[in-house]
Protein backbone atom coordinates (compact mmCIF):
# COMPACT_ATOMS: atom_id res chain seq x y z
CA UNK A 1 0.00 0.00 0.00
CA UNK A 2 2.97 2.35 0.43
CA UNK A 3 3.86 4.96 2.97
CA UNK A 4 1.45 7.71 4.00
CA UNK A 5 3.51 10.14 1.91
CA UNK A 6 3.17 7.92 -1.19
CA UNK A 7 -0.57 7.46 -0.58
CA UNK A 8 -0.98 11.23 -0.31
CA UNK A 9 0.89 11.80 -3.57
CA UNK A 10 -1.11 9.05 -5.32
CA UNK A 11 -4.38 10.56 -4.07
CA UNK A 12 -3.38 14.06 -5.16
CA UNK A 13 -2.44 12.74 -8.63
CA UNK A 14 -5.82 11.04 -8.93
CA UNK A 15 -7.66 14.22 -7.92
CA UNK A 16 -5.66 16.33 -10.35
CA UNK A 17 -6.33 13.79 -13.10
CA UNK A 18 -10.02 14.08 -12.28
CA UNK A 19 -9.79 17.83 -12.84
CA UNK A 20 -9.28 19.19 -9.33
CA UNK A 21 -6.39 21.58 -9.97
CA UNK A 22 -5.11 22.33 -7.45
CA UNK A 23 -6.73 19.68 -5.27
CA UNK A 24 -8.21 20.70 -1.93
CA UNK A 25 -6.12 19.40 0.96
CA UNK A 26 -9.23 18.00 2.68
CA UNK A 27 -10.04 15.99 -0.47
CA UNK A 28 -6.45 14.73 -0.73
CA UNK A 29 -6.44 13.65 2.93
CA UNK A 30 -9.77 11.84 2.53
CA UNK A 31 -8.69 10.11 -0.69
CA UNK A 32 -5.38 9.06 0.91
CA UNK A 33 -7.09 7.75 4.05
CA UNK A 34 -5.18 10.08 6.37
CA UNK A 35 -6.29 12.91 8.63
CA UNK A 36 -5.73 16.46 7.47
CA UNK A 37 -3.16 16.73 10.26
CA UNK A 38 -1.45 13.64 8.88
CA UNK A 39 -1.33 15.24 5.45
CA UNK A 40 -0.03 18.52 6.88
CA UNK A 41 2.73 16.59 8.68
CA UNK A 42 4.10 15.80 5.21
CA UNK A 43 2.90 18.67 3.00
CA UNK A 44 1.40 22.11 2.79
CA UNK A 45 -0.33 23.01 -0.48
CA UNK A 46 2.83 24.36 -2.15
CA UNK A 47 5.07 21.49 -1.09
CA UNK A 48 2.43 18.98 -2.24
CA UNK A 49 2.32 20.52 -5.72
CA UNK A 50 6.12 20.69 -5.87
CA UNK A 51 6.36 17.04 -4.81
CA UNK A 52 3.90 16.04 -7.55
CA UNK A 53 5.87 17.90 -10.22
CA UNK A 54 9.15 16.49 -8.92
CA UNK A 55 7.68 12.98 -8.97
CA UNK A 56 6.53 13.40 -12.59
CA UNK A 57 9.94 14.77 -13.60
CA UNK A 58 11.68 11.78 -11.97
CA UNK A 59 9.43 9.32 -13.81
CA UNK A 60 10.08 11.04 -17.12
CA UNK A 61 13.79 11.28 -16.32
CA UNK A 62 14.05 7.54 -15.64
CA UNK A 63 12.58 6.73 -19.05
CA UNK A 64 14.78 9.23 -20.88
CA UNK A 65 17.95 8.18 -19.06
CA UNK A 66 17.30 4.52 -19.92
CA UNK A 67 16.72 5.47 -23.56
CA UNK A 68 19.88 7.62 -23.60
CA UNK A 69 21.92 4.65 -22.36
CA UNK A 70 20.80 2.83 -25.53
CA UNK A 71 21.43 5.83 -27.82
CA UNK A 72 17.67 6.32 -28.24
CA UNK A 73 17.02 9.47 -26.23
CA UNK A 74 15.85 11.62 -29.17
CA UNK A 75 13.35 9.01 -30.34
CA UNK A 76 12.13 8.50 -26.77
CA UNK A 77 11.73 12.26 -26.33
CA UNK A 78 9.43 12.46 -29.34
CA UNK A 79 7.47 9.32 -28.43
CA UNK A 80 6.97 10.53 -24.85
CA UNK A 81 5.76 13.87 -26.21
CA UNK A 82 2.62 12.15 -27.49
CA UNK A 83 0.56 10.94 -24.56
CA UNK A 84 -1.19 7.60 -24.92
CA UNK A 85 -4.99 7.87 -24.76
CA UNK A 86 -5.02 6.89 -21.08
CA UNK A 87 -2.33 9.51 -20.31
CA UNK A 88 -3.98 12.52 -22.01
CA UNK A 89 -5.96 13.41 -18.90
CA UNK A 90 -2.79 13.30 -16.79
CA UNK A 91 -0.92 15.50 -19.27
CA UNK A 92 -3.80 17.99 -19.33
CA UNK A 93 -3.78 18.06 -15.53
CA UNK A 94 -0.04 18.79 -15.57
CA UNK A 95 -0.67 21.66 -17.97
CA UNK A 96 -3.36 22.98 -15.60
CA UNK A 97 -0.88 22.88 -12.75
CA UNK A 98 1.68 24.73 -14.84
CA UNK A 99 -0.88 27.48 -15.48
CA UNK A 100 -0.77 28.14 -11.74
CA UNK A 101 2.81 29.36 -12.23
CA UNK A 102 1.58 32.23 -14.41
CA UNK A 103 -0.77 33.44 -11.68
CA UNK A 104 1.91 33.27 -9.00
CA UNK A 105 0.08 30.51 -7.11
CA UNK A 106 2.88 28.03 -7.70
CA UNK A 107 6.60 28.08 -8.40
CA UNK A 108 8.16 25.17 -10.24
CA UNK A 109 10.72 23.25 -8.20
CA UNK A 110 14.36 23.65 -9.21
CA UNK A 111 14.40 20.01 -10.31
CA UNK A 112 12.42 20.98 -13.42
CA UNK A 113 15.12 23.33 -14.74
CA UNK A 114 17.84 20.87 -13.75
CA UNK A 115 16.06 18.07 -15.62
CA UNK A 116 15.53 20.21 -18.72
CA UNK A 117 19.26 21.06 -18.83
CA UNK A 118 20.17 17.39 -18.30
CA UNK A 119 17.78 16.26 -21.08
CA UNK A 120 19.21 18.87 -23.45
CA UNK A 121 22.75 17.66 -22.64
CA UNK A 122 21.71 14.04 -23.27
CA UNK A 123 20.21 15.03 -26.63
CA UNK A 124 23.34 16.96 -27.61
CA UNK A 125 25.51 14.00 -26.58
CA UNK A 126 23.42 11.64 -28.71
CA UNK A 127 22.93 13.89 -31.74
CA UNK A 128 26.30 15.67 -31.64
CA UNK A 129 24.76 19.04 -32.49
CA UNK A 130 23.12 21.50 -30.05
CA UNK A 131 20.94 23.02 -32.77
CA UNK A 132 19.64 19.62 -33.87
CA UNK A 133 19.04 18.72 -30.21
CA UNK A 134 17.04 21.94 -29.72
CA UNK A 135 15.06 21.17 -32.87
CA UNK A 136 14.12 17.73 -31.49
CA UNK A 137 13.05 19.38 -28.22
CA UNK A 138 10.87 21.91 -30.07
CA UNK A 139 9.29 19.22 -32.27
CA UNK A 140 8.49 17.28 -29.08
CA UNK A 141 6.92 20.39 -27.55
CA UNK A 142 4.78 20.81 -30.66
CA UNK A 143 3.70 17.17 -30.60
CA UNK A 144 2.79 17.52 -26.94
CA UNK A 145 0.66 20.63 -27.39
CA UNK A 146 -0.94 19.24 -30.54
CA UNK A 147 -1.87 16.01 -28.78
CA UNK A 148 -3.52 17.95 -25.95
CA UNK A 149 -5.51 20.28 -28.18
CA UNK A 150 -6.54 18.00 -31.02
CA UNK A 151 -6.32 14.47 -32.21
CA UNK A 152 -2.88 13.11 -31.33
CA UNK A 153 -0.66 11.83 -34.10
CA UNK A 154 -0.79 8.10 -34.67
CA UNK A 155 2.21 5.95 -33.78
CA UNK A 156 2.82 5.53 -37.54
CA UNK A 157 2.97 9.31 -37.94
CA UNK A 158 5.44 9.58 -35.07
CA UNK A 159 7.58 6.82 -36.60
CA UNK A 160 7.52 8.64 -39.96
CA UNK A 161 8.65 11.80 -38.20
CA UNK A 162 11.48 9.92 -36.48
CA UNK A 163 12.57 8.51 -39.83
CA UNK A 164 12.35 11.92 -41.54
CA UNK A 165 14.47 13.49 -38.80
CA UNK A 166 17.00 10.67 -39.18
CA UNK A 167 16.66 9.53 -35.58
CA UNK A 168 17.64 6.06 -34.47
CA UNK A 169 14.80 3.87 -33.34
CA UNK A 170 14.72 0.65 -31.38
CA UNK A 171 14.30 -1.41 -34.56
CA UNK A 172 17.31 0.26 -36.17
CA UNK A 173 19.39 -0.33 -33.08
CA UNK A 174 18.65 -4.05 -33.22
CA UNK A 175 19.81 -4.15 -36.85
CA UNK A 176 23.11 -2.39 -36.05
Amino acid sequence: MGTARERILDAAEELITAGQVPPALDAVAAAAGVSKGGLLYHFDKQSLLRALVTRAVHRFDERLTAAAAQGLMAAAWLRLSVPAPDERTVYRAIMSMLRLTTTGQFDLPGEVGDAERRWQQMLVAELGDPVRARLVRLVGDGLFLGALTGPPPTSDEVEQLLHHLGLRTTAEQTRS
